[in-house]
């Protein structure tokens, strides 16, 4: 269905089956995303494979992911939103049917690259569907319900994962997500606004780029967090980097350059991605890094790890849909650096426990630092999808995501060089991510500035969503 007239979302009745087509989709998305990890001891004996190949299956759908984001939401300006979003959610419900026919792991490998493809279609789009379906002054809101919906899905996807293995083959962990994609396609179908595509060629040479450079990055990081020859990994990390400047110094001379480095030229926009960065660099750091610390160090069960991380979640999905809302009233600067340094306090009480700590004093700290994350992330988003123009909100969205995949990437690679050098089961860790909140913190503090706050001279106000969600978005 068409948009109103000035964008104003749509009416009550289609935005609710609307908000449930992207739940579904998110829900698709990201349990059949993550519930692989649960199964790969599983694939690997039945398919007769080591362990360590089996990681592929993860690896793989990472890393194409990250390289096809951007790509992908550039597409979606050309051919309509809602077209790719369905496309996508369809490519990946018939790769997740395919999953069934795998004997081998190069089949496999190929099926979950297509997934991957199907996920980023859908997820570069996301975002930007989200501020076609809300109200302006509503969008924190519809951002922080899609971030319970993620944490949700990525919390219960490894129980349902271990719950399908015990009464089923593997290919049933995959097909979990199905019944998702299906529903999400029907409902889309009537309430999905139908965004108008934008004329104008495809930049085919900054997608290639793109590709390359985040396809290097990525994969020689990878090969770092896994062992790899530490000269070849470094020389397939120096090639991206390559790429990179190629890639950027491309963009810069393209009108609506696919990595949005005309976003990024906004001050506001940069602060919040690099803040975002270095928070999701953080969160991976002390999640990944923890379990061994309370493992080796304190002498904790793995089923008691478990329920001392869980409260983070938990806490995340009461918090983040509250920080959506009062986002749409407060500056997401004041929210994000509140967020920040409630984080870093977290962060430093973890790095301080006590000699003997039980449940609760790792339970609570976790908890302080899910509330804190939750207060910075979902309104620094809205922040993003909100503050870009209408017409580049996609890639605004898709560079969300891919920070976030990038931050991630960062952060596994930390916690494998801290575990080699004997240090990743210590407070390390713990006081790495306390000082890049700290920096998040400063980083968000300093969007409150008038200065920052304002657009450039000479250019549109009437590129922005309003003059009140300019003001209260930064």
């Amino acid at each position: 269905m068409p948009l109103p007239p000035a964008h104003e979302g749509l009416p009550a009745p289609q935005r609710y089956g609307a908000v449930a087509a992207i739940s579904l989709g998110t829900v698709l998305t990201v349990i059949d995303g993550g519930i692989a990890t649960v199964a790969l001891p599983t694939i690997a004996s039945d398919l007769d494979v080591d362990g360590s190949s089996a990681v592929l299956v993860v690896t793989v759908y990472q890393l194409v992911l990250v390289m096809t984001l951007l790509p992908f939401s550039a597409l979606g300006d050309r051919i309509g939103l809602k077209r790719l979003y369905q496309l996508g959610q369809l490519l990946f419900t018939i790769a997740t049917m395919l999953c069934f026919f795998a004997k081998s792991l190069p089949f496999l490998l190929v099926v979950r690259a297509l997934q991957a493809l199907g996920a980023a279609a859908a997820l570069s789009v996301m975002s930007a569907l989200i501020r076609s379906i809300y109200p302006s002054d509503k969008l924190g809101r519809g951002l922080g319900i899609n971030s319970v919906v993620v944490s949700v899905s990525a919390a219960v996807s490894p129980t349902a994962g271990g719950l399908i293995l015990a009464f089923a083959p593997w290919p049933w962990v995959f097909a979990l997500g199905a019944p998702f994609g299906l529903l999400s396609l029907w409902l889309g179908r009537a309430s999905l606004p139908d965004v108008p595509a934008r004329p104008g060629g495809y930049d085919l040479a900054g997608a290639m780029l793109n590709m390359a450079a985040f396809g290097l990055l990525v994969a020689g990081l990878e090969a770092m967090v896994h062992g790899g020859s530490p000269v070849v990994s470094a020389a397939i990390v120096a090639i991206g980097i390559a790429f990179a400047v190629g890639l950027v110094l491309h963009e810069r001379r393209e009108p609506i350059p696919i990595l949005p480095v005309d976003l990024l030229a906004r001050p506001v926009l940069a602060l919040s991605t690099v803040g975002a960065l270095l928070a999701f660099v953080a969160s991976m750091a002390l999640l990944l890094s923890l379990p061994f610390r309370l493992q080796h160090g304190f002498g904790f069960s793995p089923r008691a790890v478990g329920t001392m991380i869980a409260p983070w979640p938990l806490t995340t999905m009461i918090v983040a849909p509250v920080a959506g809302m009062l986002s749409d009233r407060y500056p997401a600067g004041l929210l994000g650096g509140i967020g920040m340094a409630t984080a870093t306090v977290a962060l430093l009480l973890l790095a301080w426990l006590p000699h003997d700590p039980d449940y609760y004093d790792v339970a609570w700290r976790m908890a302080l630092c899910g509330a804190g994350f939750g207060l910075y992330l979902s309104p620094n988003a809205r922040l993003i999808v909100g503050s870009a123009p209408r017409e580049r909100a996609a890639s605004a969205g898709a560079l969300i995501s891919t920070t976030r995949l990038s931050g991630q990437t960062i952060g596994a690679t930390l916690v494998a060089a801290l575990l080699a050098r004997g240090l990743g089961a210590s407070s390390t860790p713990a006081m790495i991510a306390a000082a890049l909140t700290t920096l998040a913190a400063l980083l968000s503090i300093a969007r409150l500035r008038p200065s920052i706050r304002t657009p450039a001279q000479g250019e549109s106000h009437a590129a922005e969503p309003s003059a009140r969600t300019e003001f209260h978005g930064a």
